[in-house]
């Protein structure tokens, strides 16, 4: 009895050992596991920090672009998009407002607007490219001694909302008639080259001269109401997201802009003079008939043949598609503009008095629109305040793509995929309009 009683307590000590191993074994595998588990847990808790710090704290400050050794972040980007969509968002509801509700009459006045708040990417491309201008602005204006500083701001927005401390407007130059010299070859002596006939096909319309009427004077507002306006304006931005801090940078950026395109038109010797032409157009839809009447002006003279259509009546039933008119002193780019390089090389180059042969220009397509024209007159002239303003655009532009073609620009591309799309359009404007009841329904 005493060796069983000993050979079972062997056989419990060994059991027990063995369970005893097991446990330990089952111990460490687990604590093995867990082990790794915190590791695994640690490093993903890593990475999240990183990418969090990356994204809020590295990425806001990395250069979308570089502009002559100076970076725009992207934060400062993201600023600007969220500014551009808030604009839009404020002239829509001031829209809404101003008709009384209306989301039709918005949209039908107001429809670009609208699609450029969901054409993301493109209205983050405008942004940027609009930043690097005014960077490269700026830089030129710095380096010509042009500060602007905050006060010039303050006043800049004060006379934004018709304020001046006291002081006046500046007035706006008062304009002067424009005496028309006689062109250098004189119509047939008829009535009915001066009367005007009306045409179903739209002719080019000669350009105005300035007109002596002076635009209106501002009315000047109190300090209290312009404080108020201003404080009721940037509440529609704040709510927006947009802060008045940078209201007031983009009100700067616009007044060096403003002051390097005044310095550049001394620099670049632009003149407010330019030489301009006048000429007798003829225009037709057929080869075959622009070909007709270029007959008539061999066998006879362009102002006969210009006479003729012109003093044509009206006929919805005529096949002929000729239109006759008058083009008064444009200048050559004006001229592109409206008729075709063709029809501009032509008045700017021809004789005057020698009837052109037959002009074609393509306008689409499937659309070639035929001219015969006969200069009147050529001669150096003062350019209108809109073109002189257009000319010193032109200028400002081409220095800023002097300077990007130079090599001052480097885009990173960072801004991909990270364009806001807030502040949000309120879908009410997005909402079709509400049709008509029909009369009588």
């Amino acid at each position: 009895m005493a060796k069983n009683k000993e050979t079972t307590t062997t056989d419990e000590q060994r059991q027990s050992r063995k369970e005893v191993l097991l446990a330990r074994k089952q111990a460490e595998q687990t604590r093995q596991i867990r082990l790794g588990i915190a590791v695994v847990g640690g490093l993903l808790l890593i990475v999240f920090l990183a990418a969090i710090i990356s994204e809020l704290v590295i990425a806001p400050n990395r250069a979308v672009a570089i502009v002559n050794d100076e970076e725009i972040s992207l934060s400062d980007w993201q600023d600007r998009v969220r500014f551009e969509r808030a604009q839009r968002i404020i002239l829509l509801n001031n829209q809404l407002e101003a008709f009384q509700g209306n989301v039709g009459i918005v949209q039908q006045f107001a429809g670009q607007t609208i699609n450029e708040l969901f054409q993301t990417e493109q209205l983050g491309q405008a942004a940027l490219n609009q930043m690097i201008d005014e960077v490269i602005i700026r830089q030129a204006a710095e380096a010509r001694g042009i500060t602007i500083t905050d006060e010039d701001v303050q006043t800049e927005i004060a006379a934004t909302f018709n304020f001046f401390d006291g002081g006046l407007p500046t007035p706006f130059p008062t304009g002067t008639a424009t005496v028309q010299p006689t062109p250098s070859i004189t119509p047939l002596p008829t009535a009915v080259i001066t009367d005007i006939v009306p045409t179903n096909t739209p002719s080019p319309t000669a350009t105005l001269a300035p007109t002596s009427t002076p635009a209106p004077t501002a009315t000047p507002v109190s300090a209290e109401a312009f404080q108020q306006e201003f404080s009721d304006f940037m509440t529609q931005f704040k709510d927006l997201g947009v802060s008045e801090a940078q209201y007031r940078e983009i009100v700067r950026s616009q007044l060096y802009r403003e002051r390097l395109l005044e310095v550049l038109v001394d620099e670049d010797e632009l003149s407010d003079e330019a030489i301009q032409a006048s000429f007798f157009i003829l225009q037709f839809d057929t080869e075959a008939e622009a070909n007709e009447a270029a007959a008539l002006v061999d066998a006879g003279d362009y102002l006969t043949v210009w006479n003729e259509i012109r003093s044509l009546p009206p006929d919805p039933a005529s096949a002929s598609t000729a239109v006759a008119s008058e083009v008064l002193w444009r200048t050559q780019d004006a001229t592109t503009t409206n008729l075709g390089a063709e029809v501009a090389d032509a008045a700017f180059s021809l004789p005057v008095g020698q009837p052109s042969e037959v002009i074609s220009r393509t306008v689409d397509a499937t659309t070639t629109t035929y001219y015969l024209i006969q200069v009147s007159g050529r001669e150096e002239r003062p350019l209108s305040a809109s073109e002189y303003q257009t000319l010193q655009l032109e200028n400002l532009a081409a220095f800023i793509d002097e300077q990007i073609v130079a090599g001052g620009l480097e885009l990173t591309e960072y801004d991909r995929g990270r364009t806001p799309t807030n502040p949000v359009l309120d879908p009410l404007f997005t909402t079709p309009p509400t049709a008509t009841p029909p009369v009588g329904g």
